[in-house]
């Protein structure tokens, strides 16, 4: 592992930031001073300011997060945020992507940022499903536009997508939708865009990874196999 990544993932700094202290030559290896590119791994002795630092074993977790609390770590308005839903001593993790303030649903948390951008870039094209309550009768039909891809908010026109109805009546319609992008407030746009207002958003999947046993505001840690089954998505 580079130096630069292992010491990150001690929780020292930034990778950026630990190169700096790289080049300051304050960074020991097995005794010698280090320098930029170099390897390490856990069986090295890592010293920075001859302080030996220890690999940190990445921790993985899921959280229904309720509406009413931003995806972020902390917030200069003093607005609550899903750190408040988690253990105080639960370390430096941090949201893989976003469900924005009225949005609720599964949010992974990790201290595993390769991970984190594994999941989220939009090459990788990860499968989020949600589901989607509009008001009013709605068809199959109405959907078309939708799965086609379609011009949102901004000018920007959404890939193709999965959507069906599974409820419908004269007060209002529930649908799954799945999507592989995940720009900014992309789902309420593109209803939006034919003219229906979401009432309500919620996450249920990410690839087949679900909110099964959690109630709103509950978390736990994910298990081996579905921490392998997210990393091979």
């Amino acid at each position: 592992m580079r130096l630069n990544k292992f010491l990150a993932a001690c929780g020292v700094a930034s990778r950026r930031d630990c190169d700096e202290l790289i080049k300051q030559g304050r960074v020991k290896i097995n005794g010698k001073v280090a320098s930029l590119g170099m390897e390490a791994d856990e069986g090295d002795e890592v010293t920075v300011d001859g302080n030996k630092v220890v690999l940190k074993k990445n921790e993985y977790y899921i959280l229904n997060k309720p509406k009413g609390y931003l995806s972020t770590v902390s917030d200069e308005k003093g607005r609550k945020t899903v750190m408040d839903l988690m253990p105080a001593n639960v370390g430096r993790i941090y949201p893989v992507g976003r469900l924005d303030y009225d949005s609720e649903g599964l949010l992974i948390l990790t201290t595993d940022g390769e991970l984190a951008q594994r999941l989220t870039h939009p090459k990788n094209e990860v499968p989020k499903t949600y589901l989607v309550k509009i008001e009013g009768t709605a068809t199959e039909a109405t959907l078309n536009p939708i799965r086609s891809g379609i011009e949102i908010e901004g000018g920007y026109v959404t890939k193709k997508c999965k959507a069906h109805i599974v409820e419908t009546n004269k007060e209002y319609t529930k649908i799954h939708i799945t999507i592989t992008e995940g720009k900014n407030r992309e789902i309420r746009k593109m209803f939006a865009a034919i003219g229906r207002e979401v009432t309500l958003l919620k996450r249920i999947k990410v690839g087949e990874l679900t909110l099964r046993g959690l109630d709103r505001g509950e978390w736990r840690k994910l298990n081996k196999q579905e921490v392998a089954y997210l990393m091979s998505l």
